[in-house]
């Protein structure tokens, strides 16, 4: 008879895990409140971008008091709600003056909305290689990227966990580049002590409906330079500037705007914040701890300089040439036995078939524009990213935040789950 729930057994936890998002009456009253007030854009209010701290004021844009809040918890000066984390790439890539004939250097194991910004300002992502003991973008492959055509680099805290931000900074010095930290994944997270997101020239996050913060949709941008809070600002709500005239345009800008409903929820999420990360650091510690105890399975390393992980995902490596078994089955099994856990990209983004065709824009911009003007292969990237084609393929293993969400007798299953996959791998060898 079969033991395991893929052939028919019982499954070892029967019970969900934890609903994300997490939320209560506090986001009911917030968008009660937004609904009656009638006041559902943030502009009802005449506000554009404050660059100036305020605390409080009952009459001020929800959008608004969560820009500065968010900042303000991130350790920036300022911070600009816009629609999504996509948008605020792309408009954070605006304000450096990032265009056509550039190069920005993306990490190949990411989201694809990272080097899809870069397109949207016609720009030209170049694709690097990935750390193999945290997954995040590695320095060293940045620094042999960079032509007389690079301007930025945009390094993604994969997970929740902050890139080497001392290193990358350095290069970026080095080589007079601007650096756009994705930290869609890393709300709280901190390198050395300092909240991620202002480190770079400026930030973007997102909050998507599975992000560690979530309204649904929505995205911010946080920088410590006056003139960029401006610009992105300008760039939001369709090139207008703070205290000229409603129908008085500056620049090509987007309606990339946030909803006051949003900013409403945004703001109840954010006091739930700090407690959730530290809650998922140590669920997430204990998990390491268990899973190192099983042969063929390894924690992804943690940066002790990465002083708080926000673990939007918990990642492992799984060894295939251990448990004789691919990665796919492995994780199939896993599902059967009631874990919350996915197998992430299929390959990486340099592979996806708009970069392989190149259907960007019509006439071949920006590859072949007169500003960029050669060639690009993207297929050429597989041998230059090792490591992002072997965690596609073999090794990435992503388990939901919601797993870290709730307490000790989550983790147990969770390694009870692999203990007893891996307790009867002949059934799998077999199937």
């Amino acid at each position: 008879m079969s033991k395991l729930a893929i052939n028919g057994g019982s499954k070892f936890r029967r019970q969900p895990f934890i609903e994300w998002p997490v939320h209560d009456q506090k986001e009911v009253a917030a968008v009660t409140q937004v609904i009656e007030s009638g006041k559902w854009w943030r502009f009802a209010y005449g506000e554009g971008v404050e660059l100036r701290e305020k605390t409080s004021g009952a009459d001020r844009a929800q959008c608004v008091l969560f820009q500065e809040e968010f900042a303000r918890y991130h350790e920036a000066k300022y911070g600009l709600a816009c629609a999504n984390g996509t948008a605020a790439i792309e408009i954070g890539l605006k304000a450096l003056g990032i265009g056509p004939g550039d190069e920005v250097i993306v990490p190949s194991y990411t989201y694809v909305g990272t080097a899809t910004a870069v397109l949207q300002v016609n720009a030209i992502p170049i694709f690097v290689d990935i750390d193999p003991r945290t997954y995040n973008m590695d320095p060293a492959r940045v620094e042999e990227a960079i032509t007389d055509r690079t301007r930025a680099i945009v390094p993604v805290h994969f997970a929740g966990q902050s890139v080497d931000m001392d290193a990358l900074q350095a290069i970026a010095r080095k080589h007079k580049l601007f650096v756009v930290e994705d930290a869609a994944h890393a709300h709280g997270s901190e390198w050395k002590g300092r909240k991620v997101g202002a480190i770079g020239d400026l930030g973007t996050f997102s909050f998507q409906a599975s992000k560690t913060m979530t309204a649904g949709e929505g995205g911010a941008i946080v920088t410590n330079k006056v003139e960029l809070a401006r610009l992105c600002d300008s760039y939001i709500w369709a090139g207008r500037e703070v205290g000229r005239p409603w129908y008085e345009f500056y620049r090509l800008g987007w309606n990339y705007r946030m909803t006051e409903l949003q900013g409403a929820v945004l703001r109840v999420q954010l006091s739930r914040l700090e407690e959730q990360v530290e809650r998922r650091m140590q669920n997430a510690a204990y998990l390491t701890q268990e899973l190192a105890k099983i042969e063929g399975i390894e924690p992804l390393y943690v940066d002790p300089r990465t002083t708080k992980h926000g673990y939007y995902i918990y990642m492992l490596k799984f060894k295939p040439e251990v448990w004789g078994i691919s990665k796919d089955l492995f994780m199939d099994a896993l599902i059967a036995e009631g874990l919350e856990v996915f197998k992430g990209y299929i390959y990486p983004l340099y592979k996806n078939p708009m970069f392989l065709e190149q259907n960007f824009y019509p006439k071949g911009c920006p590859v072949t524009c007169q500003h960029y003007g050669k060639p690009i292969d993207y297929a050429a990237f597989e041998k230059l990213n090792p490591v992002s084609e072997k965690a596609c393929k073999e090794e990435a293993v992503w388990f939901k935040l919601t797993v870290l969400m709730g307490d000790g007798s989550d983790i147990d299953d969770v390694v009870g789950a692999i203990k007893k996959v891996q307790a009867n791998l002949n059934e799998l060898k077999n199937r």
